[in-house]
């Protein structure tokens, strides 16, 4: 066993619902005789850190946030490990869109625009598309376009998807030429009527990169990595107790954790110089 007893696990409150979703996890270990409680973060650079300073032995973790850590431990000669991750969050992709009557067809066409990005630590809506930009395009921010962020809550790494709402409707009162999102809010945003119908169209993709994953914490005991991991994997949509649960964290069922997903990330958080090769941050304008 570990010193960790209950198993404690971190999570970053993004939303009220997070308090739910994870009342609900610990109460269904519980009865399967794994007993965890939870530490609630408001920022995923405090939670990484945690994971250094023994204070949680899993966190729920977004890409950026495992970037950091898996920086951190390779600088320091430890080990973490992605346990699980929800089926949602593998091959996702990001996109631009411009307004249906934009003149813009192509990345060349967006010299001297003006590019609307998510908050400045999302992933999707601002770290990987300056890097499609960089590499698909030859496009750097400040020299061939406008970066315009719409930067809302500091250290959510995006989580809370406001900054990429409010880029949408800033693209549809014309304040910007383009938008950057990830594809599945391109959907939501269309169906709440943020994005009207037929009044978008997508100029540009992102390659495919993964999402969140639960991260293990250096030093774990191997038996509490496989008795947390098997009760997390066997969790099962056609269960009453667990829909709810999982329809509130958004998956139908939790995957085996993989690393191979965040390449794109990774070379993004470099060339944007987000953290340092040791997980140090290094942007100066990031506030959480």
């Amino acid at each position: 066993m570990s010193k960790h007893v209950p198993l404690m696990l971190g999570a970053v409150a993004y939303a009220p619902k997070v308090v739910t979703i994870w009342e609900g996890f610990k109460a269904f270990f519980a009865e399967r005789g794994c007993a965890f409680d939870y530490l609630l973060y408001s920022n995923y650079e405090r939670q990484v850190e945690a994971q250094f300073a023994g204070d949680i032995a899993f966190a729920w973790n977004s890409p950026l946030a495992w970037v950091r850590a898996e920086r951190i431990a390779r600088a320091r000669g430890k080990t973490v490990l992605p346990l699980a991750m929800r089926d949602s969050d593998i091959d996702l992709h990001s996109i631009l869109v411009v307004s249906a009557g934009s003149a813009v067809q192509d990345l060349a066409g967006l010299r001297g625009t003006t590019i609307g990005f998510g908050a400045i630590d999302s992933p999707q809506a601002t770290l990987i598309p300056l890097d499609h930009l960089r590499h698909a395009g030859g496009l750097v921010a400040g020299r061939d376009y406008a970066a315009q962020n719409f930067d809302a809550l500091g250290g959510k790494h995006g989580d809370h998807i406001g900054g990429e709402r409010d880029a949408a409707a800033a693209l549809m009162r014309g304040e910007i030429d383009a938008a950057w999102m990830i594809a599945g809010n391109y959907r939501l945003f269309a169906n709440e009527g943020t994005l009207p119908a037929g009044g978008t169209r997508i100029v540009a993709t992102t390659a495919a990169f993964d999402h969140c994953n639960m991260t293990v914490s250096p030093g774990v005991a191997q038996e509490d990595i496989r008795r947390f991991g098997d009760i997390l994997l066997a969790m099962d949509w056609n269960e009453a107790q667990v829909r709810p649960l999982l329809e509130l964290e958004g998956l139908k069922a939790w995957q085996p954790g993989r690393a191979s997903g965040y390449a794109l990330l990774e070379r993004a958080v470099t060339d944007e110089n987000f953290y340092d090769d040791q997980g140090r941050i290094a942007n100066p304008a990031y506030r959480y």
